[in-house]
């Protein structure tokens, strides 16, 4: 059974940093891109970040290069976002998501976490 956990969400105030977790179990994370999605209310979910688990390359959308940092931890099967320079703006539900290299029906996606800046 494929599961994705996130943690680390909560509220910060502008300027701070948090550091999200998605354990993962279930998957053969070398075939898998792991993914931060974000969601804020009353707009569409956007890509923050994604890292290949097997050789760790990165990507981030614009907003996010400079600020946040995507990792992971082999031996905890476990994908990190290290946000820092948070503003109001990175307001939203984050959710982690396990994107299969080599087939688009395999998508898993966990519950996600909140994180609010306050300003």
């Amino acid at each position: 059974q494929v599961q994705l956990v996130e943690s680390g969400g909560g509220l910060v105030q502008a300027g701070g940093s948090l550091r999200l977790s998605c354990a993962a179990s279930g998957l053969t994370l070398s075939n898998y891109r792991m993914n931060w999605f974000r969601q804020a209310p009353g707009k569409d979910r956007e890509f923050v970040a994604s890292i290949r688990w097997s050789g760790g390359s990165t990507s981030y959308t614009d907003s996010a290069k400079g600020r946040f940092t995507i990792s992971r931890d082999n031996a905890k099967n476990t994908v990190y976002l290290q946000m820092n320079s948070l503003k109001p703006e990175d307001t939203a539900v984050y959710s982690c998501a396990a994107l299969h290299l080599f087939s688009s029906a395999h998508v898993y996606w966990g519950q996600g976490t909140q994180v609010t800046v306050s300003s």
